[in-house]
């Protein structure tokens, strides 16, 4: 029984791969198109566009530092205050600051008051000049005493010019006193919004070295956006072409606008050894770091944000529009065959009877799912985009009759 079973189980196996291969020859002469997959030239859209990923920024960005030392007394804006220009920011304790401008008020006193002490003995000296030329011509005094008192005259003279030096001096030391008093009064420098306090009421910042910031103001009714466009994409990307995106929290709104500017060059030309202020090895270094890593182009464009929904930094998802075509004759990306050696294309339609032919056609915009047609072919025909995998004709077959 039991060899009587498994002759019975081969036997059905055997009938089963023949009834298979029957089944897929006779399918196969009943319809030549059946490892065929085709599609149908259809009219509709195309866009041809190039994504990037974009950062937010105020279309003005500013860091409000202090320029003088010393301790903040006041703080009088928080993050989020709207500010106009000109609009008290903080304040610096300005004691030091006062103590200098008097000092250099009152050394601008002292040189003007030696100016006019020598402009009155200028005076004198001029009439005893005088006398003395008087006395000389009628040869009634030394040639010696004429000469002093000509020297005298001169001398006073020369002191007068050193001593309008000096004055000049001490005017533009009292003008940069006067403005360190100012500058302990810290400022908006634009119309914005507090994006940043850094320092705090009663903190002592030092601004000898550099001017530490106070806080960080921009303009948000405004945004600037820093698009990343890879460098296989760069040479596609124009100035003037139409832009848009969306953020991660409201991916089903899209703001609009046109590229103003593309970079000439990526950020990685700072670590370039030709400008380096780096030592030779780290400049060889970075180099060798940044020629590894990906390179983009930095494309900017504005757009309104008037309901403030743009935030500082986030993350815009941009499309950048290369072209556009409106009802015109489309096909699957798939059905081209590869670029000839002058860009040629070509396609194979399905005719009547189901003969294939191959056909040369005109390439238009293409968005890797399907392409523009300008010539070569008409709405309706159909073309081969692909033929059916060994794995699919074998999972089409019928299973067979009662299994195993």
């Amino acid at each position: 029984m039991k060899l009587s079973g498994r002759l019975t189980t081969a036997a059905v196996v055997v009938a089963t791969i023949v009834a298979g291969g029957w089944w897929w020859t006779t399918r196969k002469t009943a319809d030549p198109l059946a490892d065929i997959l085709t599609a149908k030239v259809e009219t509709g859209d195309i866009r041809q566009t190039v994504q990037a990923t974009g950062t937010l920024r105020p279309v003005r960005l500013v860091a409000v530092g202090a320029q003088v030392s010393g301790r903040i007394t006041s703080m009088k804006v928080a993050i989020g205050d709207r500010v106009k220009a000109g609009d008290l920011v903080a304040t610096i304790d300005s004691v030091p600051q006062e103590n200098d401008l008097k000092t250099a008020r009152a050394a601008l006193d002292d040189v003007r008051a030696q100016k006019r002490q020598k402009e009155a003995s200028l005076v004198y000296a001029l009439a005893v000049l005088e006398r003395e030329t008087t006395t000389y011509a009628k040869q009634a005094s030394s040639k010696d005493s004429f000469e002093s008192a000509r020297a005298t005259v001169e001398t006073t003279r020369a002191q007068i010019d050193s001593l309008t030096a000096q004055i000049a001096q001490a005017e533009v030391k009292v003008a940069s006193a006067e403005v360190d008093l100012g500058y302990t009064r810290i400022v908006a420098p634009i119309d914005g919004t507090v994006l940043l306090v850094v320092a705090q009421e009663g903190q002592t910042v030092n601004a000898v070295q550099s001017a530490p910031t106070i806080v960080v103001v921009g303009r948000i009714d405004r945004m600037t956006v820093r698009a990343e466009i890879s460098e296989a994409d760069a040479p596609k990307v124009a100035i003037g072409q139409k832009v848009s995106f969306s953020i991660l929290g409201a991916l089903d709104r899209r703001w609009r606008a046109e590229l103003a500017a593309l970079d000439p060059a990526p950020d990685s030309l700072r670590s370039d050894s030709a400008i380096s202020t780096s030592t030779t090895s780290s400049s060889s270094s970075s180099s060798s770091s940044a020629s590894s890593s990906a390179i983009y182009y930095y494309g900017r464009f504005d757009v309104p944000n008037d309901d403030g929904v743009l935030r500082t930094y986030m993350t815009a998802q941009v499309e950048v529009v290369l072209g556009e075509a409106h009802d015109v004759l489309t096909v699957p990306t798939a059905a081209l065959s590869p670029a000839g050696p002058k860009g040629e294309r070509t396609v194979d339609v399905v005719g009547s009877g189901g003969a294939i032919s191959r056909r040369p056609v005109a390439v238009g915009l293409d968005d890797k799912v399907r392409c523009e047609i300008r010539s070569g072919l008409a709405a309706g025909e159909t073309v081969v985009v692909g033929r059916r995998s060994t794995e699919a004709k074998t999972s089409s077959m019928p299973p067979p009759p009662g299994g195993l």
